[in-house]
């Protein structure tokens, strides 16, 4: 659980950089971090990729082709099930927290108000996302940490600047996230046993690592990507693998 735990730490150091400086970091200084953090996500998004190809040549190919029809299986599982969709409306719903936290109207409310307000608008963007699910099967089947040490980066950058308008209820987030990734971590961790063959954990990797780093695109708001509809392929490509190698 060292990477739920490294995620816990960017939230926390990140609401407390945030509570100390009072003010949100400039937006030249914002556009530097976004393209370093875009530039690791994709680092680490191939890197998975990489790791998750063996020799000889045919074998890397099939495996390659697997991890790319899994993607293309599960999106089309994503759409069906409306997860891109369901993230969207969470995620409105806590745009429209922090805008209501702004302006006056959350003074008249009371502090109280406002810190539950921000501990609910960041526990669902911590804990909602392909980062968060992905980074914890790694966690646990792997012991790999990374993921969540970048998502930790992500989300501490978030804390700072929630806390500007929220106060510490951000920082009180790292609970459930510590708890939401932990348990997929251990549950992961007793599946492991069920994945033997190794090209099976490897095709979550594969799968996972084009995910990861569809997320620069993201970041960078160069386009919108579904990246929630891509989750089921964390599912299909180790059914595929199992299958067809």
């Amino acid at each position: 659980m060292i990477g739920t735990w490294l995620n816990v730490a960017g939230i926390i150091a990140g609401g407390g950089i945030g509570l100390a400086i009072g003010q949100r970091i400039p937006p030249r200084v914002q556009a530097r971090i976004r393209v370093g953090l875009a530039g690791l996500v994709v680092y680490a998004g191939l890197g998975m990729v990489y790791s998750g190809l063996h020799a000889p040549f045919s074998m890397a190919l099939k495996q390659l082709g697997i991890g790319l029809l899994s993607l293309s299986l599960g999106s089309a599982a994503g759409r069906l099930l409306g997860l891109q969709k369901g993230v969207n409306r969470l995620g409105k719903w806590a745009r429209n927290r922090f805008e209501t936290a702004t302006n006056s109207e959350a003074e008249a409310q009371g502090k109280w108000r406002q810190q539950s307000d921000g501990f609910v608008t960041c526990t669902l963007l911590f804990c909602v996302g392909p980062m968060a699910i992905l980074g914890a099967i790694q966690d646990g089947l792997e012991g790999k940490w990374q993921t969540l040490g970048l998502k930790g980066v992500l989300d501490g950058l978030a804390a700072m600047g929630f806390v500007s308008s929220f106060g510490w209820g951000p920082i009180l987030a790292a609970i459930p996230v510590l708890a939401y990734q932990g348990t997929i971590t251990l549950a992961a961790g007793r599946l492991e046993p069920l994945l033997h063959r190794a090209e099976v954990k490897d095709s979550i990797g594969i799968a996972g690592g084009f995910v990861v780093a569809c997320i620069a695109v993201v970041i960078l708001e160069v386009r919108k990507v579904p990246l929630a509809d891509y989750l089921p392929a964390l599912i299909v490509a180790p059914l595929l693998t199992a299958w067809w190698l």
